[in-house]
């Protein structure tokens, strides 16, 4: 039957392979709790029907075993009446039933068996799905772990790769290097500022010199 080989492949399945070559481990471990669900539901409806056969079939068997003594004991009348003929007949129609009689128990073997098979699958197939479900959240948990242990162990391993001694030395010698130039642009805008009051200084200075010039010039006149 298609789907007890269905329900034995998920019997089968190993979840802790499918999340390692599953490309998103969570949505693979609802998905595989959900079929068993499904097929679960399916193989329930299976046993049901199986059983519900297996009592028909008894029930015909039965019959045929109740046509069986009834033709029998018909026979046996005919007999005590002499009537060899009827008798005959009587025990043909006992004899068919009882051909019937036997395929229905071959019939009613069967169908036990097949139920029985469906019984056992169920139970395993209800057992590997409440192991499922007891180890989806620790399963999803370890995977999680995993990926951030690994993302963190990247992150690192970049980090590391990074020359940083060389890259603060890079930077601090272009801060200087600024800083420098900042102090130059400054000592020159002090240069400038102190040549011009040095200028008018000079030229007060003459003022005065020639106005003292003056003065004694007009004495000795």
């Amino acid at each position: 039957m298609a789907l007890l080989e269905r329900v034995s492949t998920l019997i089968r399945a190993n979840l802790n392979d499918l999340i390692d070559k599953a490309e998103h481990p969570e949505i693979m471990i609802k998905q595989v709790i959900l079929d068993m669900e499904n097929q679960l539901l399916q193989v329930k409806t299976q046993v049901a029907i199986a059983i519900a056969d297996q009592h028909l079939l008894e029930n015909k068997q039965k019959e045929n075993e109740e046509k069986i003594s009834e033709w029998t004991r018909k026979a046996e009348m005919a007999v005590g009446k002499k009537q060899d003929d009827l008798a005959r007949a009587a025990i043909e129609r006992s004899l068919h039933y009882k051909q019937m009689s036997d395929n229905f128990r071959q019939q009613v073997a069967d169908q036990t068996l097949q139920v029985e098979t469906l019984k056992n699958a169920l139970n395993k197939l209800q057992q590997k799905l409440e192991e499922a479900r007891s180890r989806s959240d620790l399963l999803i948990a370890q995977h999680r772990r995993a990926r951030t242990l690994d993302k963190a162990a990247d992150a690192q391993s970049a980090v590391s790769g990074v020359n940083h001694g060389a890259t603060f030395d890079r930077m601090k010698h272009k801060v200087m290097r600024q800083e420098a130039i900042g102090q130059a642009k400054n000592e020159l805008l002090s240069s400038d500022a102190a040549s011009v009051e040095d200028r008018f200084a000079q030229m007060e200075k003459e003022d005065e010199i020639d106005r003292i010039l003056s003065e004694i010039k007009s004495k000795r006149a």
